[in-house]
């Protein structure tokens, strides 16, 4: 069977999976639950396939590796959230008081359950570019391995410190000024998180991406679109919350004045307000 079949048919199952529950519960955050997983058994059916076969299965081992370590962190991360307990995503709550009932059930199917369950088939499929061109493991493989391994770090890092704030906010009884997080990497992107997220799943489809050169292709190929759609999708989200985050604290605006959305960059500098006679 062609992995990429039985990819489809897990990623099949999981969408009935997340629509089903989301009805019976009336609550729309099992697309987040499974998020950190799917993608580390779909890498690891390729990965597995290859083995199989008795092709070189270095770069998809590797591939399967840190896409476990990514999935570990980011479960770890959201169990420690609350995630498992039934919480659900504050967001899809603000966005279904904004619609009609049936309105939200259709963004539910369309969006939250088929889009988003699409693009963690997509954005594993630099994978299936591994095993069709099962060429040897090189050192473009492992700079963009040794990159990945840092976005890692970083998004880790971030997720630590944004922890360490919002238990501090809770023990000073809910509010600590200015009310979000500026500090450490905070201080060079409103959320560096989220860049380390996208830039890993960048570098994961580099390394996809080496197997075709290898073989005699170029750097682009149709993989790119799960790195891409990651992104359109990170943007939209994170512009969303921003306008929620906005709402809340009006010391927000200046943050985002001065702070990058999201690519770390040195913070600019306040404009003078003009003088008077």
């Amino acid at each position: 069977m062609d992995p990429l079949l039985l990819v489809l048919i897990v990623a099949g199952a999981a969408s009935a999976f997340c629509w089903i529950t989301s009805l019976v519960t009336n609550e729309t955050s099992w697309v987040d639950r499974l998020w950190s997983i799917v993608p580390v058994v779909y890498v690891w059916i390729f990965a597995v396939a290859a083995l199989v076969a008795g092709a070189d299965a270095t770069r998809l081992v590797v591939m399967a590796l840190l896409v476990t370590a990514w999935g570990a962190r980011l479960t770890f991360n959201f169990a420690r959230k609350g995630g498992y307990t039934g919480m659900e995503d504050y967001r899809w709550a603000i966005l279904r008081a904004r619609m009609k009932r049936w309105q939200f059930q259709v963004f539910n199917l369309l969006f939250i359950v088929l889009f988003q369950n699409a693009l963690l088939v997509l954005i594993s499929l630099p994978a299936y570019i591994a095993w069709q061109y099962p060429v040897p493991f090189n050192g473009w493989d492992a700079a963009f391995a040794v990159l990945f391994a840092a976005f890692l770090v970083g998004e880790t890092v971030a997720d630590q410190q944004q922890w360490d704030f919002h238990r501090a906010k809770k023990a000073a009884g809910g509010t600590l000024e200015p009310g979000f997080l500026t500090t450490g990497l905070f201080a060079y992107s409103r959320h560096p998180n989220f860049f380390f997220e996208q830039a890993q799943w960048w570098a994961f489809y580099a390394i996809g991406a080496v197997a075709l050169v290898a073989h005699g292709g170029g750097w682009l190929n149709w993989t790119i679109v799960g790195a891409a759609l990651l992104t359109v999708l990170f943007i939209g989200s994170t512009i969303f919350t921003e306008s929620i985050t906005a709402s809340k604290y009006p010391a927000y605006a200046d943050y985002q004045r001065t702070t990058s959305m999201l690519v770390p960059l040195p913070r600019r500098r306040r404009a003078k307000a003009p003088e008077t006679a």
